[in-house]
């Protein structure tokens, strides 16, 4: 295996995670400034390999490489630009880098395949400006919410206006479904972003199915009002009450084999040392293989929040900003992952994934397929996060043979 064209992969990463909204760590939001450097990275690699180039009117960059006939379908590889906050590298690049390393292998062959492959660079999947994931591939699949657009940041930014700021047009949003008979499907490369790929010793797996996700805003109401003077037992304290809930959504997630629950953003306000919390959000995150299990997870845990509120005279807002299915790999796509894998001499392995990936949303359009990584110790969404070249340089012989392996049938 050509471990330099593994370190090319890590010192693009390197490059591209200096490009952050942040100092001293990375952030990069969604039609954001930080986002527009990598795009201009990524655009001047991806022509060198002989690609045309283009940004589509959510922001995604889409680099193609054309097929070897006229009229050929193409096959969509990728991953995403954007980050969660204080993030590690290879979540989203490593895809998009690995998969341009199998490009620039045929552009120095001056070969082309019976299919175009589209290297997509998602324009948001983590969510972390408007709280909805997906937004890139969503538009592509042709499956994004207009209402969206109405999103606000924590600047008081719509979503509309960040799309223009960034030369999109929310107006064309809709126009930019893909038509499914033009394509072959979707296959990303992710680190796992989990430890069990570390805990068999395998370098890569097969991803056999993508777990289900709940995405909740919930807003307790009560009333502000003084620390030092209003008794207890005449509190409407919003936060109280959310962190009542807080402990009963850690409470039914560790009961329940498989679910995973997470409140990971909360806020109080007026947010002063001495004023009793008049307001309280958090965001709710809830996760299963099971769609049936999760959805009746997000139903027991509403109904606490109401109890909850009610004991406590807490008004209580409930929004689901998210909700989507498990989704399946396709088999065919799984299994030449398979078949590529043990052609370098390595066991194939499947494995769920339970973090989200556009996979997701492109599911809905084409049919789709993943190649996890390994990383070290698990780590994710973490500065921590790492890979190492060797697993990297086996990621991008993987995603060629898989490649040859396509083009075998057509």
């Amino acid at each position: 295996m050509d471990q330099a064209e593994a370190g090319i992969v890590m010192d693009r990463i390197e490059i591209l995670a200096g490009f952050s909204e942040q100092p001293g760590r990375l952030t990069r939001r969604f039609a954001s400034s930080a986002m527009r450097q990598a795009h201009e990275a990524v655009r001047t690699w991806a022509c060198a390999a002989g690609m045309d180039v283009r940004q589509d009117s959510i922001g995604n960059l889409i680099a193609r490489y054309e097929a070897n006939r006229a009229g050929a379908k193409t096959l969509i590889l990728g991953s995403h630009l954007d980050t969660v906050r204080d993030a590690g590298k290879y979540d989203g690049p490593l895809g998009i880098l690995v998969a341009l390393a199998c490009v620039e292998r045929l552009h120095a062959r001056k070969e082309f395949l019976p299919f175009a492959i589209e290297i997509i660079a998602f324009a948001d999947e983590e969510g972390l400006r408007y709280h909805t994931a997906y937004l890139g591939s969503k538009v592509v699949a042709g499956c994004f919410d207009t209402g969206y657009l109405a999103l606000e940041d924590e600047e008081g930014i719509p979503m509309a206006e960040a799309i223009r700021a960034f030369g999109g047009d929310p107006e064309a949003l809709l126009f930019e479904k893909r038509n499914a008979g033009d394509l072959l499907g979707y296959c990303e490369v992710h680190i796992e972003q989990g430890p069990v790929l570390e805990s068999q010793n395998l370098p890569v797996g097969i991803v056999s199915a993508i777990a289900g996700q709940s995405r909740i805003a919930a807003n307790f109401d009560g009333e502000a009002g003084h620390a030092g003077t209003l008794p207890m037992n005449r509190r409407r304290d919003a936060l109280c009450a959310a962190a009542e809930l807080i402990l009963a959504v850690e409470s039914l997630a560790r009961d329940r084999t498989g679910l995973v629950a997470t409140v990971g953003r909360i806020s109080a306000e007026p947010g002063a040392t001495n004023v009793v919390p008049g307001r309280a959000s958090l965001s709710l995150d809830v996760r299963h293989q099971e769609d049936r299990l999760r959805e009746d997870a997000v139903q027991r845990l509403r109904q606490k929040a109401e109890e909850i509120c009610s004991a406590r005279r807490i008004s209580l807002g409930w929004r689901v900003l998210q909700e989507d299915g498990t989704v399946s790999c396709a088999p065919s796509l799984a299994g030449k992952l398979a078949q590529a894998i043990e052609a370098l001499g390595h066991r194939a392995f499947y494995l769920p994934s339970g973090a989200g990936h556009d996979a997701v949303a492109l599911a809905k359009l084409t049919q789709v397929g993943m190649l996890f990584v390994r990383c070290k110790g698990g780590i994710s969404h973490n500065p921590a996060e790492s890979v190492i070249p060797e697993d990297v340089a086996l990621a991008i012989e993987a995603l060629e043979h898989f490649l040859t392996l396509l083009a075998s049938e057509i």
